[in-house]
Parts: structure tokens; sequence; C-alpha cells
């Protein structure tokens, strides 16, 4: 039997590619519109490592999620351009204006707006609309019962999760993301193949399971559980912020970063530990990579497997933990 693993490295679908990352270098391998494999270096500079204190748990669950955002949409927006996604249609005269009014600002511009636009309808489907709803409905159908029993935050969790499915579920219709979730879960066959001890081979990748415990779905399930604990502690030892709607989502804004660097020590956790507690506290976000991860074909598990043996090969600490 061979010899179990585990690994810090972690990855993110790309359009068309997959980025693997370890400790201090991460590998980016796109399949090119020529059909050929791209793999690309990326050097990664932890904060953690620069000040010590943002290592520190629950803080370093932050800091290690601000830094992914920032890097993976870096990388997606490089994917998008090499694969030749931006090329697909033909410019029309606005596109050529704006191209020559910006230049090479043009992309910064776009990723500025995107990022803008993206964290408000963040905040919108996950913080405002759930507790519209519960509103809603405990004025019109239980007659202020939540609130007068302190149940507002559990509905507002379950909403919100509810919300949480929907959106994977419509977004994973689209064709492209279709693909991404297919690298997705070559992803994490791939990680699970390394972890079993076995060579990482498109045969051995393809026999293991898409469904991995340290993932970012899992990451996203995990926090909106975790708030529902904390959201429901503010309004047992703060009663007053129920009263204000503004007052109360700004509260549920000022937890999250706890909530985040919770949910980051659990992921942990669950990614090194296998026992009954991590089996049944991972089970919805494992439940959910049924929608966010798709089987992989095997041009697929090529670019996977390309981009984790980079990192294997050129991360110093990743080296040294094989040796």
């Amino acid at each position: 039997m061979a010899e179990q693993r585990k690994t810090s490295i972690g990855g993110q679908a790309l359009l068309e590619g997959i980025v693997m990352r370890g400790q201090h270098v991460a590998g980016m391998a796109l399949r090119l519109p020529n059909g050929e494999i791209e793999v690309t270096e990326k050097v990664l500079t932890p904060l953690r490592e620069k000040y010590k204190f943002l290592g520190l748990p629950i803080i370093r669950g932050v800091v290690n999620f601000i830094e992914s955002i920032v890097f993976g949409y870096d990388c997606l927006m490089e994917s998008a351009e090499k694969t030749g996604l931006e090329d697909m249609e033909a410019e029309s005269k606005f596109d050529k204006w704006i191209e020559e009014h910006f230049g090479d600002k043009l992309m910064v511009i776009i990723g500025v707006v995107s990022a803008v636009l993206g964290v408000a309808l963040s905040l919108f489907l996950f913080m405002y609309l759930p507790t519209l709803i519960v509103d809603a409905f405990d004025k019109y159908v239980t007659n202020g019962i939540l609130d007068a029993n302190r149940l507002h935050p559990l509905f507002e969790g379950i909403i919100k999760i509810i919300v949480f499915v929907i959106y994977m579920i419509a977004v994973a219709q689209m064709k492209d993301i279709k693909r991404t979730f297919m690298y997705h879960g070559a992803e994490h066959k791939t990680i699970f193949c390394y972890e079993n001890g076995l060579p990482l081979t498109v045969e051995n990748v393809r026999k293991q399971s898409r469904f991995h415990p340290r993932c970012g779905t899992s990451f996203m399930f995990v926090m909106m559980l975790i708030s529902i604990f904390f959201s429901t502690a503010l309004i047992v030892f703060f009663p007053g912020l129920g009263a204000s709607r503004p007052l109360w989502v700004a509260a549920k804004l000022l937890i999250l970063p706890v909530i985040m660097g919770v949910g980051y020590e659990f992921i942990k956790y669950a990614g090194r530990k296998d026992n009954l507690f991590t089996k049944i506290a991972s089970a919805p976000g494992l439940w959910m990579q049924r929608i966010s991860t798709v089987e992989p074909d095997d041009s697929m598990i090529e670019v996977s497997i390309a981009a984790f043996n980079y990192v294997l090969e050129h991360d110093d600490i990743i080296k040294a933990e094989n040796e």
C-alpha cells in the first residue's frame, strides 16, 4: 500500500488552466489555443513572513484570504488573456475607442471596476438580502417572533446558505464556468493522488475523488455556518443591535474577519485530520463540491499535473518536505 502524505500545496482553477501554490512558489499551467501546456512561475511573498504577528492563528486566516483573492484574481485575468478568451469577439468601435484612449491602463480599470462590482454584489447577496428577506418574513408572517426569540441570525444564515447554493447552481450552467469547475475537479484529484502516495500520472489522478476537505468552496460554506454562531452570540450579548438594520449589517461586517480566521483554522485542521468531528463538520462543504467541481477530462488532468509538479520541483520548502 502506498504511504499516505500530507501537503500544504493548494490550487485554484483558472480559465483553461490551474495555478498550484506552494510556500514561496506557484506554478500556473495553461492549455494554450495551440494545444500546448505553458507553465509559468509565480513567486510568492507571504506578508506573514515579513510581519510575524500576521502569522498568528485567526489573523493568518484573514491575511491568507486577502492574499489569495488578490493573487487568484491576477492569475485569472492572465489566464483569460493568454488562452484567447478576450479575442473571441470582434472589437466594436467603442472597444477600439476605449483601447486608443486608455491603452495599457484598460485592464487595470476593468480590474478595479470588476472588483468593486464583485464586492458590492457579494455584500448585497450575502449580507443585505438575507436580512431583508427575514425582516419581511418576520413582519408579515411571524409577527416579530423571530426577533423576539433572537432567532433572526439563524434564519438569516439559512437564507444565506440557500442564496449561495442557488448562485452556485446558476453559474455552473455557464459553459466557461463549467469548464473551470472541471479544472477545479482536476486540481482536487491531483492533490489527492499525491497525498495517497501514488505517482502523478493521468491514470492515477483520474481514479481519485474530486471532493477535498481543504477547498475554497468548503471554506465559504464553513464561514456561513460559523457566521450563524457568531451572529447569534452578538444578538444574545448585544440585543440592541437588532433594532437598527444598518447597525446590524455594520456589526456583521466588523466580525467578518474573525469568522474568516476561524474558518481558515478549521479548514487547515480538517485537511490534516481525518476523524469523526472533521467528517461531520466537513460534510456540508464536501456536498457543495458536487456543484463546484466536475469530473475533468484527461487533457485537464495533464495541466493540473504540470502545475503541481512545478511546485514540487521549484519550491524549496516543499522540496525539503519530500527529501
